[in-house]
């Protein structure tokens, strides 16, 4: 028996992958690596050899950005820097530092320069 279901990748669609890759390494200040697959392009997001959620910018054609739907929720160390950054470069805060119940942490949720939503999470 495997157990409870839970995520394991994600894919965030782009329109145009070099300003979505810029827009994702200024704000997370990280490198995302290019993956070419056939027709579709991945960015993904460093994982750092660790075996848990990962995933990947994803440019294809039957794909498109979207801000309703379905939220990947990317965790970092502290929200408000990320929240700036993601202003700075084109973004739109949609959900502003929130606080969670029984000490959860706090998220965020904003535009990214494709027209996703998409969430932080952190624990302080």
């Amino acid at each position: 028996m495997l157990g409870p279901t839970v995520p394991a990748w994600f894919e965030i669609p782009t329109s145009d992958m070099n300003r979505a890759q810029a827009f994702y390494e200024r704000i997370l200040d990280v490198a995302l690596k290019r993956e070419p697959m056939g027709e579709t392009e991945l960015a993904v997001f460093p994982y750092g050899g660790r075996p848990h959620v990962s995933g990947a910018l994803i440019h294809h054609a039957e794909l498109s950005p979207a801000i309703q739907g379905s939220v990947v929720y990317l965790s970092v160390d502290d929200l408000q820097p990320v929240l700036q950054r993601v202003q700075e470069h084109g973004g739109d805060m949609l959900v502003p530092r929130t606080a969670l119940p029984d000490d959860m942490g706090y998220y965020a949720q904003f535009r990214d320069s494709e027209g996703n939503r998409v969430g932080l999470w952190s624990a302080v």
